[in-house]
C-alpha cells in the first residue's frame, strides 16, 4: 500500500548520509529560501529531536517547523527535489521509535495547532495536526462533547501522532480507536497530491476513477487491492476493538464504506502527510463513577472482563500487584492503598451517568 500513496522514500542514501556534509547545506539552503518555515540544522536543535519516548536514537537530516500548509507542501517539495526521507512529528510520545529517524523532521506544534471547528450540531471538529488532544477536549467541553480517545499522555500528544498510530486510551471502551473517530483527513503525498480523503459510496470511488490523474490512479490501485485481498482480509483480520498495528486495508472493503481516511489512521507517516482532520465527538457526562473491584490475580480479575463489558462501561482498566508492590517499594501514592479491596488484581471501571431527557448520547457505545 505504500507504493500507492508514494509514502515511502529513498532509504539509499540513509547509512552514509551524515558524511555528506554538502548535500546537507544544499538541502538546508533550498528550504530556508523556498519554505516559510523555521529550518533548524544546526547540531543543538538535531539533538533535541533524536529520539522520541521510547529507547531509540537517530539524528535527523534536520528540522523544519512550517508556518502553513503551503509551507508543509513546499518543504515536502524541496525534501522531494533532494530525494531525501521526512518524518513528520508532534510531541514526540513514540514507544518504537516512530517519531525519530534520520530524516528531515516536519514539526507541527508550533504553529498547526490550532483548532479550525467545532460543529456541535454534527458532533465534529475539524484540527491542525499540531492541535493537543486536551486543547480539543477543553474547547468541546462546552457544548457537552469530548473526544473518545484519550492515551496517557493526553495533557500533550497531538492529533497528527494520534492519527499516525492509531491511539487507544481508557475511553476508547467508549467510543473506540482513533480510526473509529476519524471522518476525514486533507493529505499530502510524497510526491506532491493533495486529497481529502474519507468515506467512498461506489458511484464517489468509480468518478474518482474514471477523472483519471494521480488521484485515480491511487483510488483504482487501492480499489484492485481491496478486490484482490478481500475475502482474505475478512477471513484473516482479527476482530478485536483495540487492533492497532499495521495498515487498516478492512477499512477499504465495500461494507466499511471505502474509508481511505481511516485506512489512513495508523500508517505512522509511511503512507502521507496529514495536513488537517475532521474527527468526530461524542456526549461528555457530566459525573462519572468509579467502580474498583479486587480478584485474587490478574488472571481472574481478566476472566471477568467480558462480564462487565456487558454494563457498558466507558472505561475499564486492570492492574496487578506488581504495580502497587513497586509503588509501595518506591514510597509512591502510597497514602490511599488502604482504598483498594483485598486481593492481587483489580479492575477499575467508570460508569457515566445517562443524558438528561434522553439516552448515552449518538455514537457512544457506553451506558
Amino acid at each position: 500500500m505504500s507504493r500507492l500513496l508514494g509514502g515511502l522514500m529513498s532509504q539509499s542514501f540513509m547509512g552514509e548520509w551524515g558524511a555528506l556534509a554538502g548535500r546537507r547545506r544544499s538541502l538546508e539552503q533550498d528550504l530556508k529560501r523556498e519554505v516559510d518555515a523555521e529550518v533548524r540544522f544546526d547540531r543543538g536543535t538535531r539533538a533535541l529531536y533524536d529520539c522520541d519516548a521510547s529507547n531509540y536514537r537517530h539524528i535527523p537530516i534536520g528540522v523544519v517547523i512550517p508556518r502553513s500548509t503551503e509551507a508543509v507542501e513546499a518543504a515536502v517539495a524541496v525534501c522531494r527535489k533532494h530525494d531525501v526521507p521526512i518524518l513528520s512529528r508532534g510531541c514526540g510520545t513514540g514507544l518504537s521509535g516512530q517519531t525519530c529517524n534520520e530524516a528531515v523532521v516536519l514539526d507541527f506544534t508550533k504553529y498547526l495547532n490550532r483548532i479550525i471547528d467545532i460543529d456541535p450540531e454534527r458532533r465534529v471538529a475539524r484540527v491542525q495536526p499540531g492541535v493537543v488532544l486536551d486543547h480539543l477536549r477543553h474547547a468541546a467541553a462546552q457544548y457537552d462533547l469530548t473526544y473518545g480517545p484519550d492515551p496517557a499522555t493526553h495533557t500533550h500528544n497531538t492529533f497528527g501522532g494520534m492519527l499516525g498510530n492509531n491511539s487507544c486510551g481508557i475511553h476508547s471502551v467508549m467510543a473506540g480507536r482513533t480510526a473509529d473517530n476519524t471522518v476525514s483527513l486533507d493529505v499530502l503525498t510524497y510526491d506532491g497530491l493533495r486529497m481529502t480523503v474519507g468515506a467512498t459510496d461506489d458511484a464517489e470511488l468509480e468518478g474518482i476513477i474514471a477523472a483519471g490523474g494521480r488521484r485515480g490512479e491511487i483510488y483504482a490501485r487501492m480499489r484492485d487491492l481491496r478486490d484482490r485481498y478481500g475475502e482474505m482480509i475478512r477471513a484473516r483480520y482479527p476482530r478485536i476493538p483495540r487492533r492497532v498495528s499495521g495498515y487498516n486495508l478492512d477499512d477499504l472493503l465495500p461494507e466499511n464504506g471505502f474509508h481511505v481516511g481511516r485506512a489512513l489512521t495508523g500508517s505512522e507517516g509511511t503512507l502521507v502527510t496529514i495536513l488537517e482532520a475532521e474527527v468526530r465527538l461524542v456526549y461528555s457526562w457530566p459525573g462519572r463513577a468509579l467502580v474498583v473491584l479486587g480478584y485474587p490475580d490478574i488472571y481472574s480479575a481478566g476472566d471477568h472482563v467480558p462480564e462487565i463489558m456487558e454494563h457498558g462501561p466507558v472505561g475499564l482498566e486492570g492492574l496487578d500487584d506488581k504495580l502497587i508492590g513497586f509503588s509501595e517499594k518506591k514510597d509512591l501514592n502510597v497514602s490511599r492503598m488502604d482504598l483498594l479491596p483485598e486481593g492481587g488484581g483489580w479492575l477499575m471501571g467508570g460508569d457515566g451517568r445517562a443524558r438528561p431527557g434522553g439516552g448515552a448520547g449518538e455514537g457512544s457505545q457506553a451506558g
